[in-house]
């Protein structure tokens, strides 16, 4: 049930053997340039790519070094690249007549997590976001988390400042194997485990308690609520002042997820669920994946006024993998930040290559040299079989794809692959991928044991070297450093995210929003650790949520979501659209991302919102959570519910929507609706025009959708905003235009 890293492709090896110089650059130093060539010349971001490298050929001599060269391509909103120059190759490129500047990338050192002040909740003590200072920084929201449980010891979970408990409080410090009273303090409040129906030899190696000994839950906890903690790190990448969303909330621990991987079932959540109604938790995160009874569990919640933040899943970024899709939870999509960890590899013949690692330390100085597999293996190489019998001891492992595969691979291959090199006495791995959301993997390799991913130009252009040299390739490779800001494309939808449209009701557009999930550091134990998923992404908008909560004590569940979706963005820091990465790479619509990436400051002050009685989900849901006989057995979709989306997934003629928004802003305003159609459907809104005052602060609308096209079974994408000047309040719109007969006479 755990939802946990992303994934990762089939692979085949090269071995290569490492001149393992783990110092600096022999020769002429490099840093990063940023080259920027203004608006984009080319129709299609393909050929914006191969203008870059025709570009930065005529300087380092060859598409090869080109490709090796470059770390990013702007090529949607504007022009330019990211690389790897030394300070004569940056000038020369200047002096080319379609570059209009070439500037060191600056590095600007981190002040949290990364993930907090990128979206915007800096913590500046004399000056910090407004809506954390609004907030009081969550102080008494209680957030129950459903996980591995917590490591009490983290200095995450320091209780110093903290006041009383809140007599509403009604939860227990439930006592266990490593875990007594005195684990439960002012940040803790609250401890159950749930272990009966799990298997026992996943329970062997654990904690009869809500101690945390694989630290998923660790590390998910912290991220929601975290105190702040100054200079954290994970071995000096990444450093910082690690923090949760709101440090200064309440953390309750429900552990009902065990082992390696977080198994756990319907019983044990449901259970969970359950006891956190009862004491009284005001948000639940759960990074896991649930059955439908969890769901319907989380339905009792939100009738109770708790919001309920699920994770959408890691099997993207294959359609229609997206989990957790009942209407009445927020479901988060995992995004990437502006943070990346570049590690240089230098090849023998002088080539700089970067990848990405949390390779932190070498100590291994010893030289050898690199060999390369020539045994037309197994498709699946980099397999114990493989490699066996080859001279591996002392060498690399570059594993390649030998196909461009149509979906990404599981990550467990790569934990594969790496123990398979381990086995065989190598001494280090470069690993081949079409994304690298799998950062995260590297963390885990040995001390001193450098793991490198590459993307497959990358890795193709290494094997070339390898099989292209007569004597000995040589190659050393550096530890990687931490860069942020802008020479680094964000946020992205991650690779790893599950996608929509939901299986179970396609009338609901899943997930709601996206938030940052993609390597994001948090406690784990003793110390701090990188992890990615929408694991990872789901505490952050528990996180938010809680803010909001203290900023809105008497906003329901539906009108917080309502303003996390309505006012999330759809566009990245340069004005670009937001990506999804995957197979292919594309601008990213709502079955990536819902509404968009959350922007938490606008959340607080979202003008509209789209508010929900949660008697309502009965009423369309009813007959799918009970059996009674009394249940309304007439079927009504989804999409009639007052959601902050609309999808219709069978459109074959005119359909017509009611939705009603509340004021929350300022007393007078006057809205004015922009539509944005799907391709093929007409879209009109009546009334156009909103006005709210005092005895008018609730306005319903209507929205008709009608086909255009006769275009069967794709889903086309708009949107709906109402805007005021002041604020902008914008739903997404899905349609699937489905025809009866297509070879009928259109009427």
């Amino acid at each position: 049930m755990g939802l946990y890293s992303s994934r990762a492709p089939l692979a085949s090896a090269l071995v290569l053997c490492l001149c393992m110089l783990f110092l600096g650059v022999h020769g002429e130093s490099r840093r990063l340039y940023i080259v920027y060539l203004g608006d984009v010349k080319h129709g299609h971001p393909v050929d914006v790519v191969a203008s870059h490298h025709d570009l930065l050929s005529n300087v380092l001599g060859s598409k090869e070094d080109s490709l090796a060269s470059m770390l990013h391509n702007y090529k949607h909103g504007f022009s330019g690249f990211a690389a790897m120059l030394t300070e004569d190759q940056a000038t020369q490129l200047a002096d080319f007549p379609e570059v209009l500047s070439v500037q060191p990338s600056r590095r600007y050192t981190a002040k949290t997590t990364r993930s907090w002040d990128f979206l915007g909740l800096n913590l500046n003590h004399q000056m910090p976001s407004e809506l954390l200072h609004s907030s009081k920084y969550g102080e008494d929201i209680i957030i129950g988390v459903i996980d591995t449980g917590i490591w009490p010891e983290s200095r995450s979970f320091n209780d110093e400042g903290y006041g009383h408990v809140a007599a509403r409080w009604k939860g227990e410090c439930q006592v266990g194997q490593g875990w007594d009273r005195s684990n439960c303090s002012r940040k803790i409040i609250g401890a159950r485990f749930y272990s009966a129906g799990i298997d026992e030899e996943i329970l062997k190696d654990e904690y009869l308690s809500a101690r945390d000994s694989d630290g998923h839950g660790t590390h998910t906890a912290s991220t929601a609520a975290g105190s702040v903690v100054e200079a954290a790190s994970f071995h000096g990448l990444a450093a910082g002042a690690a923090r949760g969303g709101a440090p200064r909330a309440r953390i309750a621990v429900y552990k009902s997820l065990w082992g390696p991987g977080g198994h756990g079932s319907s019983a044990t959540v449901l259970a969970a669920i359950d006891d956190a109604i009862h004491d009284g938790v005001d948000v639940l995160s759960l990074s896991l994946a649930a059955p439908g009874e969890n769901s319907f569990g989380a339905l009792h919640a939100v009738q109770k006024g708790i919001t309920v933040v699920y994770a959408a899943g890691n099997d993207g970024p294959i359609p229609q993998t997206v989990e957790n899709t009942a209407p009445w939870v927020i479901t988060v999509a995992a995004s990437k930040v502006d943070r990346s960890f570049p590690t240089a590899i230098t090849l023998g013949n002088k080539q700089q290559i970067v990848g990405q690692s949390l390779y932190h330390q070498g100590k291994n100085s010893s030289r050898s040299i690199f060999t390369s597999l020539q045994d037309g293996g197994p498709v699946l190489r980099c397999t114990a079989d493989a490699l066996n019998g080859t001279d591996v001891k002392g060498k690399i492992v570059l594993c390649l794809p030998l196909e461009r595969p149509l979906v990404q691979m599981p990550l467990t291959f790569f934990s594969v692959a790496l123990q398979n090199v381990l086995d065989a006495g190598g001494s280090g791995f470069i690993f081949a991928q079409y994304e690298l959301d799998a950062l995260d993997a590297t963390a885990d390799c040995e001390e001193g044991f450098p793991c490198v991913l590459v993307d497959i130009n990358t890795g193709k252009l290494i094997g070339k070297y390898i099989d292209g040299t007569s004597s000995s390739p040589m190659a050393k490779i550096e530890p990687a450093r931490t860069i942020t800001g802008e020479e680094v494309l964000a946020p992205k939808v991650a690779s790893f995210s599950s996608r929509g449209p939901s299986t179970d009701f396609a009338d609901i557009i899943k997930p709601d929003i996206a938030a940052p999930g993609s390597n994001i550091i948090a406690a784990k134990k003793n110390s701090y650790a990188i992890l990615s998923g929408t694991s990872m992404a789901t505490p952050h908008v528990a996180g938010i949520v809680a803010l909001l909560k203290a900023l809105h004590p008497k906003w329901s569940p539906a009108a917080i979501k309502s303003a996390i979706v309505t006012t999330a963005s759809v566009t990245d820091e340069r004005g670009m659209p937001i990506l999804a990465e995957g197979l292919p790479r594309k601008v990213a619509d709502p079955f990536d991302y819902g509404g968009g990436h959350i922007s938490p400051n606008r959340a607080a002050d979202p003008g509209l919102i789209y508010d929900i009685d949660p008697r309502d989900y009965n009423y369309f849901f009813g007959c799918i959570i009970t059996t009674s006989a009394s249940c309304n057995s007439t079927w009504v979709p989804a999409y009639l519910l007052n959601l902050p989306s609309i999808s219709v997934p069978d459109l074959r003629y005119p359909v017509t929507i009611s939705r009603t928004v509340t004021n929350v802003g300022e007393v007078d305003a006057v809205y004015h609706a922009a539509i944005e159609s799907p391709a093929g459907v007409k879209v009109e809104v009546e009334p156009s025009v909103l006005i709210f005052n005092a005895a008018n602060k609730v306005h319903t609308f209507k929205v008709k959708l009608s086909p255009v096209w006769r275009l069967q079974g794709s889903f086309t994408f708009g949107s709906l905003t109402w805007y005021n000047g002041q604020k902008s309040v914008r739903i997404p719109i899905a349609a699937r235009i489905t025809v009866h007969d297509l070879f009928a006479e259109v009427a």
